[in-house]
């Protein structure tokens, strides 16, 4: 097995990442009122959430998200032009995918697929460009 170099300092950035990310892409600026209508949901009904179980799972998440990206990107011929292909390629060709897969057959609109997997693909393309930069 090759040796593998992570900055965890970088995955722990790709992780805060995720919230930043999210609160742009799912902001009243960009996609927050059609999330809501897509997802027949109130602003009444995101008040009653537990934000600080949603966003600590949330982080805890993304950050096992970072460290698997980080793993692929680990070897030394890792560059921001690789790491953002590698990121891309995880978001459209993996985890948009996937997403698109599941809410076909939960009969989700395709307005819903283009808005996450769009948030998917970004989040992807950017912690492989953070991740493949900050070696």
């Amino acid at each position: 097995m090759k040796n593998i170099s992570i900055n965890h300092l970088a995955v722990f950035v790709c992780a805060l990442l995720n919230l930043v990310v999210g609160a742009v892409w799912y902001s009243p600026v960009l996609f927050y009122r059609a999330w809501l209508q897509e997802n027949n949901l109130r602003e009444e009904d995101l008040k009653n959430a537990n934000l600080a179980k949603l966003y600590g799972i949330t982080f805890v998440l993304a950050w096992i998200i970072s460290y698997n990206l980080a793993f692929f990107l680990g070897d030394d011929g890792t560059n921001w032009s690789w790491g953002l292909t590698a990121g891309f390629l995880a978001g459209f060709g993996w985890a948009a995918t996937i997403f698109t897969i599941v809410a076909m057959f939960e009969r989700r609109s395709w307005k819903y697929i283009f808005i996450n997997g769009g948030y998917m693909v970004v989040y992807f393309s950017l912690i492989g460009l953070i991740l493949g930069l900050w070696r």
